[in-house]
């Protein structure tokens, strides 16, 4: 069992603004393993990233808070949930994923008034709230959120499917997702993320984009050199126009 020093919205507050962040999917760990997955990765992971799904909003069920309460004993760094979930439960599943460890949740900008209600419950509870939008939903939506969160998701690919390529719109949705932080003074304060289609090749055009986070899959989980892996993500900004 491990103990974390943060938690909540300490921990966000205290994720590095200097370099992309490390952000790891836990979907992609071996789930048969994952405790021996979590001490393997923990060296580099900035912060763990899990998808909740109800097979509504999504095509399958994913995690559900009792599996989230044992990851936080066993990892000292910040669990981002994101919450791939309807309206009408969103709330309650806040709730229970910030009572099993979450430090940041993040709802979909599709739940409307939900998530806006949602991400205030995160704040009360103590926890970071952050947004998410499908690939399809235009990036505008996102405007009655950002003054109530710390992260901008922009999934980069179709909802809860594994193995797409990223799309050719991800780039420009991620500028524009910048531009409207920047003209609501909040640029600074709040952490865009890419996630969906994250290869070798696409993260230096997601962090020329704009990205500040990518959600790594396979690309971390299954590489035998993590260390150097997170070194080259590390170091992108030197090698970026």
């Amino acid at each position: 069992m491990t103990s974390k020093t943060l938690s909540g919205l300490a921990a966000i507050a205290a994720l590095p603004h200097n370099r992309l962040l490390g952000e790891f999917s836990l979907w992609s760990a071996d789930l048969a393993n994952m405790e021996t997955d979590l001490k393997r990765i923990e060296p580099y992971v900035d912060l763990h990233h899990i998808d909740v799904a109800d097979a509504r909003f999504t095509p399958g069920f994913l995690f559900f808070p009792d599996f989230v309460a044992r990851i936080a004993k066993s990892t000292t760094k910040p669990i981002h949930v994101h919450l791939m979930v309807e309206a009408e439960i969103v709330e309650e599943q806040t709730r229970q994923f910030i009572e099993a460890g979450a430090d940041l949740i993040s709802v979909h900008a599709e739940n409307g008034e939900a998530g806006l209600r949602a991400a205030a419950l995160a704040k009360e509870l103590g926890a970071e709230a952050g947004v998410v939008l499908r690939l399809e939903t235009p990036v505008s939506a996102i405007k009655p959120f950002i003054d109530h969160v710390a992260f901008v998701t922009l999934l980069g690919t179709s909802i809860g499917v594994k193995g797409q390529s990223l799309s050719e719109k991800a780039c420009d949705r991620l500028i524009e997702a910048r531009a409207l932080l920047r003209e609501a003074g909040r640029e600074d304060q709040v952490i865009l993320a890419a996630d969906g289609g994250i290869r070798e090749q696409t993260v230096p055009e997601l962090r020329a984009a704009g990205a500040q986070t990518v959600v790594l899959g396979s690309l971390a989980f299954g590489d035998k050199d993590l260390g150097k892996r997170i070194e080259w993500l590390h170091g992108l900004e030197s090698r970026l126009p």
